[in-house]
């Protein structure tokens, strides 16, 4: 199983494309540039099962239609933020792209809890991470020592927490009880920026010192 971060849309939001030997694929959060996805996607002869998305914030949602119609794939979201997909006010699209808003369909299924998500050979734990947004989850891939944190966790930083719904102390707590205790070489696989390590993010993230 091997994993390829794709930079994509207005704001080079990291899209994750993970796949298997039969080329089966998962697609977390595909931002943006649907069509060039799309694309690599066929080019790469991959079959993409699902999408999951960490949140539903405008950058992290744009090409979901786009893989949904070309693949026949479902998409994940939690039910916290299962009316954001078609309300460019709740995803932010219409506060930072105006007449290019963001309007897509609903969620083909809505995370109700933590619990092992199985989706052919890919078995992910789900953790609750909210804080950047109410319903920010994080997917960990236990077998090959990955998770994909959307924008709670980055490389000596954390999400923003100033836009709807977001709550500075819950992102801390979030970070502290559930990403921390993962192993310490975890791979963070980050919505923007570089991947990192819960171990570096440990030793040299001054936003978690102090909590």
């Amino acid at each position: 199983m091997k994993w390829t971060q794709l930079p994509l849309g207005p704001l080079q939001t990291n899209a994750y494309v993970i796949q298997n030997e039969q080329k089966e694929a998962i697609i977390v959060d595909p931002g943006g540039n649907g069509t060039q996805l799309v694309n690599w996607l066929q080019q790469q002869e991959l079959r993409p099962l699902a999408i999951l998305l960490t949140h539903a914030h405008f950058d992290h949602i744009g090409a979901v239609d786009d893989v949904r119609q070309a693949f026949s794939c479902p998409a994940y979201l939690h039910e916290e933020e299962a009316k954001w997909l078609g309300d460019s006010t709740l995803n932010g699209s219409s506060r930072f792209m105006g007449d290019d808003a963001i309007i897509i369909k609903e969620a083909d299924h809505l995370i109700r809890a933590e619990e092992p998500l199985t989706i052919g050979s890919f078995a992910f734990t789900l953790y609750e991470t909210p804080g950047h947004s109410p319903g920010s989850v994080s997917y960990y891939l236990k077998d090959q020592s990955i998770i994909f944190s959307g924008d709670v966790l980055f490389q000596q930083s954390i999400g923003r927490t100033d836009l709807p719904g977001g709550n500075h102390e819950q992102l801390l707590q979030s970070i502290h009880s559930k990403l921390l205790d993962l192993p310490e070489d975890t791979v963070v696989a980050c919505g923007h920026g570089s991947p990192t390590t819960i171990g570096q993010e440990m030793d040299q993230n001054p936003f978690l010192s102090g909590f």
